[in-house]
């Protein structure tokens, strides 16, 4: 009889992906149902920062993190799978400052994370940067 109610009780969970963004000019937070093809909570560091510079902060990830942990708890997600993303390509590969704080910010707002995957792409080889041989002329 008990295995039954903890069965229910599983089934009833709804699980999500937060996918994290962090450049280093700014942080997006994304958290979307396990196929990814659903939005359940989005926020920025540009949402809640008012000056332009703040936009890439730790301090603008952990609000932006947990306005959208708020959003996702209030429609039913327990829970989520962490991918952090960096621009990658021919720009940067580490993620931005704001990455950590808005993992930390997930968890403190009351989400469970399963897991942290770095999903940056990266070429196997090398692609041209923008700008010709000689470089962007300013």
């Amino acid at each position: 009889m008990s295995g039954e109610g903890l069965i229910e009780k599983v089934k009833k969970e709804k699980w999500g992906i937060a996918h994290i963004y962090a450049s280093f000019n700014n942080t997006i937070i994304i958290i979307t149902d396990l196929t990814g093809a659903e939005t359940i909570a989005r926020a920025s560091g540009g949402m809640v920062a008012r000056a332009d510079r703040d936009k890439p902060s730790p301090w603008a990830a952990m609000q932006a993190a947990m306005r959208a942990a708020q959003e996702a708890l209030a429609k039913g997600i327990v829970g989520v799978h962490v991918k952090v993303r960096a621009p990658g390509g021919y720009s940067s590969k580490t993620p931005g400052p704001g990455a950590g704080p808005a993992i930390r910010a997930l968890v403190r707002a009351g989400l469970l994370v399963d897991r942290i995957e770095d999903v940056t792409p990266t070429p196997t080889d090398t692609i041209r940067k923008p700008g010709g041989r000689r470089g962007r002329r300013v």
